[in-house]
């Protein structure tokens, strides 16, 4: 066992409400390319701002041309050991809640109860109405498409459908981000997973959560900039080492 692996190990062991952060590093290793990195999507790619989507019929039909570029990436990929390492750790009762910057529902997947899970930039699983709410599936959003070249208006109020997602423009969830303050607020130990901690306003509950008295660990490959504020850094691959954490428990 490395001194690492130890020190994370030990951080965990004596905490009694953590909080488990994550971001886009947890999901590359289930083959889902990062968005913000060098070389990453949106580097190739521009995203469509959300007023765009809103006044634009023809930026709609864009974003979802791209949505369904992505369509055999996201029905590819699967949870990988680190998803189920965070799955073990709220089954131990060590983890409250899991608050994630990613849209892929793989931590759901990989075995986090749903209520347990705090989606700050949304869900690319399925849709929603941005009038009335309604839920609606990417497959029957996709046979449209194919029929009519864009995107279907709400079956229920005839508002714009769009991707359950936050894009660039559109406000933050008030909810998950209510609920991501008082789990950061209620924590004794916040444990960063794969996060580069530089998009804001998503990055700020693990400084909350410090701020509060809670114990910050922070796990990525790479340094971020609040590793100066941690009570542990550990830069390596996330699956492999959280595993091994959550063996030595």
């Amino acid at each position: 066992m490395t001194d690492s692996v130890a020190a994370l190990a030990a951080l965990l062991r004596a905490c009694r409400r953590g909080v488990v952060f994550t971001g886009a590093g947890m999901s590359t290793e289930s083959g889902i390319p990062d968005f913000r990195s060098p070389g990453g999507i949106w580097t190739k790619m521009m995203p469509v701002e959300f007023q765009d989507y809103i006044s634009d019929p023809e930026a709609r039909r864009v974003s979802w041309q791209r949505r369904f570029e992505m369509e055999d990436t996201w029905n590819a990929t699967q949870a990988n050991d680190g998803h189920r390492c965070v799955a073990e750790l709220v089954a131990m009762g060590k983890v409250s809640h899991v608050i994630t910057q990613n849209i892929d529902a793989l931590h759901q997947a990989g075995g986090v109860p749903d209520d347990k899970v705090i989606e700050l930039h949304g869900n690319t699983r399925y849709a929603k109405c941005l009038d009335c709410g309604m839920r609606v599936e990417i497959p029957d959003i996709r046979a449209h498409f194919d029929i009519h070249g864009d995107g279907p208006d709400c079956a229920a109020c005839g508002g714009i459908v769009k991707t359950a997602t936050i894009s660039f423009g559109q406000p933050m969830p008030e909810g998950e981000m209510a609920r991501a303050q008082a789990a950061s607020l209620g924590c004794d130990l916040m444990l960063v997973l794969g996060s580069s901690l530089a998009v804001y306003p998503a990055a700020s509950f693990p400084l909350l959560a410090k701020q509060n008295g809670a114990n910050l660990a922070i796990l990525n490959r790479e340094p971020t900039p609040q590793d100066r504020y941690a009570d542990l850094v550990v830069n390596a691959e996330i699956g492999p080492t959280i595993r091994a954490v959550v063996q030595a428990l």
